[in-house]
């Protein structure tokens, strides 16, 4: 095995949302299995610093690592295939260049000389574009380049990668670029010209590909990979076929059947071995063959947008695997439960996630579904703010505590049993200030979640400004809801449980994000298998009666 860091880009052309980062990790996956040191990064070219002021209609979800990087959902997808945690070298976006640029001009850095896209921004990108492989921990970094090739946006990044193959040597970087090959059914014919043009537009900004990942619905014939391979001046055997797959998860077993590995691995010089599936596979079997099923409902404000809760469904689905289970994931829009709808919407369901947000749209539904699946003895699981609502919902209607609220939906609540954490207070920049990243929790003996997690300590990554009012928390535990997880340093409840439900946990954490294939998180695969137990002892009273 060489000592230079072999570096791939992943571009992608003809439309947005074919999949590089799926393409990316499910590569990644293979050289991983075969035993080569292999990370993946992400480089956005919106002007944002990071994701954590978009909107989630505007980009999905907001992902976030141990060391408290706000980053674009696709290192979610990353650290699921391999495994690996990722960080802040993960992710970077134009912004970010931009800043680090102006700071340095600020500081004087270059001499009095006029800044300009090229070398200075150009430079900066190749430099970010290293840190991860000059760490001397990685034999292959993947770097996938978000947008389309042709955008104004990604002009900057696609120069960087031209200079870059020629600062390291043709042999140690390649370009594969994902196009789509639409299908027109109206003259029943696949069609190339798309991806022909696009690999032009790549051309025409000195970038050669040298592999060619074609999304398509239909079969590729060998015509019209020929075709592809003679007008895009790639080999043959580098034009490989994506076909849709019926679970994300396939892809990489698609990869492998089409050659990807060894075709990269070739034009690294770096040798192909036979890559060890056997875990991977051993998921897949259990994914696509489950001996029953449960329907657990997510209720949320973003729910018409999957990609708002992409690791929560990702996590059902490692979850689902390990209980050889099919979790069915029913969306509800918080904003549209009302105490009149809600055994309509809920009674069938077998457990029931109130998914993390912010701010107050479908706040009072959330809590009308905690109520509801509280005195009905249904799975509950709360997350962040899911954790919250279950702390306002039980202060109000077990409590009494009438105008019990959070300080985020009524500032001037005057029972605020969740509040702005004290360190908050002093923050008006909204950017990168949350309490984030990786934190420690310990776990109360004997309960739920000690026995989940089988330790005392755990860690666990957060995202979040408000928390549980520790003033409350006597009353709260007095009448039956307990903390069970606290950070050792602060305090903070990190978990809260009512013992006397069958299934009730709530957490401030964000358990989903560190769920991967490998490792389905435990508190994930015990709330599916108590919605299983749910499930079968709603059909035991069914038969009875």
């Amino acid at each position: 095995m060489t000592n230079t860091t072999k570096y791939i880009f992943v571009t992608g052309g003809v439309s947005s949302s074919l999949g590089k980062g799926i393409i990316a990790a499910s590569l990644a996956k293979l050289l991983q299995a075969q035993g080569y040191r292999v990370t993946i990064q992400k480089f956005d070219p919106y002007i944002n610093v990071d994701p954590g002021t978009l909107n989630p209609y505007e980009h999905g979800e907001c992902y976030v690592t141990e060391d408290g990087a706000e980053t674009d959902l696709d290192l979610g997808h990353y650290e699921r295939f391999l495994n690996t945690p990722t960080s802040q070298a993960n992710n970077v976006t134009t912004g970010r260049i931009y800043q680090s640029v102006i700071q340095k001009e600020r500081q004087g850095e270059f001499l009095g000389k006029t800044v300009q896209v090229i070398p200075h921004i150009t430079d900066e990108i190749k430099d970010r574009i290293q840190i991860l492989g000059n760490s001397g921990d990685f034999d292959i970094v993947i770097t996938e380049i978000g947008g389309t090739v042709g955008d104004i946006e990604s002009l900057p990044y696609i120069e960087a990668v031209r200079q870059l193959r020629w600062d390291l040597g043709q042999q140690n970087v390649i370009v594969i670029h994902l196009t789509l090959i639409p299908y027109l059914s109206a003259a029943g014919e696949l069609k190339t010209k798309p991806t022909q043009h696009s690999v032009k537009t790549l051309m025409e900004s000195g970038v050669q590909a040298d592999v060619l990942v074609c999304r398509t619905e239909h079969e590729l014939p060998y015509e019209l990979r020929r075709k592809l391979a003679l007008f895009c001046n790639v080999e043959e055997n580098a034009v490989i076929q994506s076909i849709d797959a019926s679970t994300i998860y396939d892809v990489p077993n698609f990869m492998l059947d089409e050659g990807l590995d060894k075709v990269v691995l070739k034009k690294l010089g770096l040798e192909c071995r036979t890559p060890d599936f056997k875990g991977w596979n051993a998921f897949l079997k259990r994914h696509k063959n489950p001996k029953t099923e449960v329907n657990i409902g997510l209720i949320g404000k973003y729910v018409e947008l999957q990609d708002s809760y992409k690791s929560i469904l990702e996590s059902f689905i490692h979850a689902g695997a390990e209980n050889e289970v099919k979790v069915n994931v029913e969306s509800i829009h918080s904003e549209y439960l009302n105490t009149d709808n809600i055994k309509l919407k809920l009674s069938h369901l077998d457990g029931v996630l109130v998914a993390p947000g912010f701010g107050e749209r479908g706040i009072e539904g959330k809590i009308d579904a905690v109520k509801y699946v509280r005195e009905n003895n249904i799975p509950f699981f709360g997350i962040c703010l899911g954790m919250q609502m279950a702390v306002i919902e039980f202060s109000r209607h077990v409590l009494g505590i009438a105008d019990a609220d959070s300080t985020e939906m009524n500032p001037d609540t005057p029972n605020p049993v969740i509040d702005l954490m004290e360190e908050q207070k002093s923050i008006t920049d909204k950017g990168g200030t949350m309490r984030l990243g990786a934190w420690s929790c310990d776990l109360k003996k004997g309960s739920k979640a000690y026995n989940i997690y089988k330790e005392e300590t755990i860690k666990e990554r957060h995202r979040h400004r408000y928390e549980f009012n520790g003033v409350y928390r006597e009353q709260i535990e007095a009448a039956g809801m307990i903390a069970t997880g606290l950070n050792p340093d602060t305090g903070l409840v990190e978990i809260i449980e009512i013992p006397e439900h069958p299934w009730f946990i709530g957490v401030q954490y964000h358990p989903e994000y560190s769920s991967t294939v490998a490792r389905p998180h435990p508190l994930f695969v015990a709330f599916v298998k108590a919605a299983l137990k749910h499930k079968t002892k709603k059909k035991g009273v069914s038969m009875a009666q």
